[in-house]
């Protein structure tokens, strides 16, 4: 006989058992959302997040002996009538009493039904608990960026020249490449590039490269890239963009008009690197102590 999953056990009863308790908090220790643990288990969000504050605040999960009077309303009413004052925008408690009545078949007062609406986390007037569309105030457009704010500060990223050292074409792939890259530091970074279909491998070895070396580092087919080598791309070919003649491993690339100092390395949820891609900034690339472009 197939056993009953975790939702179908999640009785109505007045007080949820230790083991439902003990669910919830660890729905929510996952990470989860009141909404996404209510919808899972079958339960009011009034229940779920008086679960997890009680856990919050002392540890506990457990059921405590009630204080002061118990609920005049069964769990299944007390979620009719949650669900009653979110979909329905009625001037007085009275008139919601009434079609929570008559919803539910409960015969309770107004006074009952004000009292249950504050522990479940409602406050104010009873009208204003799921205002109609175009009743409240005309949402506020965000103010359009200066043009100062909407410039891309390009002096985050961290270009430096490279020399290839040696390149080998990554195990059971066809299109990359595995590049041990001296950046002017102690030891070579191991780079990954999707290359191999684009550029011969013998013209990979021993060239001079600029590459971008504040990502944070990524794993690709078991193998962690430790930096970038930036290409340019045509509609038709693409080629890996070359520092003047003269450069050295670890000389400094930067763009006109952007003088600062580069992140140690790029948070990946504010986008730097894919804002500056999108849009990217005024001015010639230089390598810092050189004089010459690097383009």
């Amino acid at each position: 006989m197939q056993s009953p999953d975790v939702c179908a056990r999640m009785g109505r009863s007045e007080e949820l058992s230790d083991f439902q308790r003990g669910t919830v908090v660890g729905c929510h220790m996952c990470k989860k959302s009141v909404r996404e643990i209510s919808a899972l288990l079958n339960l009011p969000r009034s229940t779920v997040s008086a679960v997890i504050l009680k856990w919050k605040r002392g540890g506990i999960t457990t059921a405590l002996p009630r204080s002061g009077r118990p609920h005049k309303l069964k769990e299944e009413d007390r979620q009719v009538l949650e669900k009653v004052a979110l979909e329905n925008c009625s001037p007085s408690v009275e008139a919601l009493t009434a079609e929570f009545q008559s919803a539910s078949g409960a015969k309770v007062s107004a006074r009952t039904v004000r009292r249950e609406l504050h522990e479940m986390g409602f406050r104010g007037r009873v009208s204003t608990y799921n205002k109609p569309k175009g009743g409240g105030k005309a949402e506020q457009k965000p103010a359009a960026p200066s043009q100062e704010e909407a410039r891309v500060d390009a002096s985050r990223l961290d270009l430096r020249v490279g020399r290839i050292i040696t390149t080998l074409q990554l195990p059971e792939t066809d299109g990359l490449y595995v590049e041990q890259v001296d950046v002017g530091e102690a030891s070579p970074r191991t780079v990954v590039s999707e290359l191999a279909k684009h550029i011969p491998l013998d013209q990979m070895q021993n060239r001079m490269a600029v590459l971008l070396c504040n990502l944070k580092p990524a794993k690709t087919r078991g193998v962690m890239s430790q930096a970038t080598l930036m290409c340019v791309r045509s509609s038709d070919r693409v080629e890996i963009l070359e520092p003047p003649s003269g450069s050295e491993p670890g000389d400094r690339v930067t763009l006109q008009g952007f003088p600062g100092e580069p992140d140690k390395e790029l948070n990946p949820k504010q986008k730097v690197w894919e804002q500056i891609q999108a849009r990217p900034p005024h001015g010639r690339p230089v390598c810092r102590n050189l004089q010459g472009s690097c383009l």
